[in-house]
């Protein structure tokens, strides 16, 4: 066995951020904080939370400089301070049996788009490339660098990343939760909540879910709920693709729902979806996407993004995305809008399983 670093990167708001960005901030550090404590418990020896505002560089040279300060006999894990908030101490133990054993094995929570992967061989890490997040590690890891790599996908609450303030609420965290929606009120989203609950146990009534939701959240739903389930499942590996070898096909995002909203605009987004079921989530990143392209920089803020999230539509200051929002609240059925946890795994926690 061989000692073991966890690196968990937190990068913190900067300046300029808004009170919506700014308190998932805090949100984030406290999972980091409670991850830091389990890790140690689960047996390893040196845990560092890595702090500081956004610098630019990308997620792979900051791998680069880890698995230097790291050097050989050591194993890794590295995760996002947003990742994994319903992980159990077994669960973290699994990341640290693996980075503890050596080797060129690894260990992630999801394959294609990963939050955390634990490494046998902290060393690799100087050869990875400059890939821009941490979705397509795993890929890199199994394809380039001859690992072994497995992945807990069975494990759907390790699938669930806290990107916005709407994936707090979704966990009912408490405090954090209240922290992470300070300034705004979230009665909006909790009120969809409760009606797409009443609805999932309507046999009569029929739920749609757009976006980036895997088979496994679709096969839980027609286990779970007694209402029928329309699916449009769209641009999954979104943010996961980060390796283009010679003769892979590469095209722009695309979304049948977004080219409805081409045609008819923003403003029709509840009308469509009321002709399409009784209740709706979805995923607003796609229709983002599709519209500015896969590139976040040339996406809403983040404190728009977020307040979208909540359907505070007057606090959104993008008009397309005002207007999507406005049409979201203001639907004659409930709509959530949020990323891929709200439509991937979040959806359990809105229908209320914790299992």
């Amino acid at each position: 066995m061989q000692p073991v670093a966890v690196r968990i990167l937190h990068p913190e708001p900067a300046p300029t951020a808004g009170v919506l960005e700014r308190s998932l901030g805090a949100a984030r550090a406290a999972n980091a904080e409670r991850l830091a404590g389990l890790f140690r418990d689960a047996g390893a020896v040196d845990v560092r939370i890595e702090r500081g505002p956004p610098d630019g560089r990308p997620f792979g040279e900051r791998l680069r400089a880890l698995g230097r300060e790291a050097g050989d006999w050591t194993g890794m894990v590295v995760l996002g301070s947003g990742a994994i908030p319903l992980a159990t101490r077994r669960d973290v133990g699994a990341f640290v049996a693996v980075a503890s054993a050596g080797g060129r094995r690894a260990l992630a929570n999801t394959f294609y788009s990963a939050d955390i992967v634990a490494v046998g061989l902290a060393s690799a890490l100087t050869e990875v490339p400059d890939l821009p997040s941490d979705n397509a590690l795993p890929r890199w890891l199994a394809e380039e660098a001859g690992f072994e790599v497995d992945d807990l996908r069975r494990r759907w609450r390790l699938a669930i990343d806290l990107d916005s303030p709407l994936d707090v609420v979704l966990m009912g965290l408490g405090a954090a939760g209240a922290d992470a929606t300070a300034g705004a009120d979230a009665t909006l989203v909790r009120d969809r909540f409760a009606r797409l609950r009443t609805i999932a146990a309507d046999p009569l009534a029929e739920l749609v879910v757009a976006g980036r939701t895997s088979a496994a959240t679709l096969r839980w739903l027609e286990r779970a709920t007694a209402s029928r389930t329309r699916a449009l499942v769209e641009e999954r590996g979104l943010r996961a693709i980060g390796l283009t070898r010679a003769g892979e096909r590469s095209r722009p995002p695309r979304a049948a729902l977004g080219m409805v909203l081409d045609d008819r605009g923003p403003e029709a987004l509840g009308s469509v979806l009321a002709q399409l079921g009784d209740a709706a989530v979805v995923d607003s990143r796609v229709l983002l996407a599709h519209r500015l392209g896969a590139d976040e920089r040339a996406w809403p803020s983040a404190e728009d993004r977020f307040a979208s999230d909540l359907l505070l539509a007057e606090r959104v200051g993008d008009p397309w995305l005002g207007a999507l929002t406005s049409a979201a609240r203001d639907a004659p059925i409930p709509v959530l809008l949020g990323g891929h946890t709200l439509v991937g795994p979040g959806i359990r926690l809105v229908l209320g399983s914790r299992r």
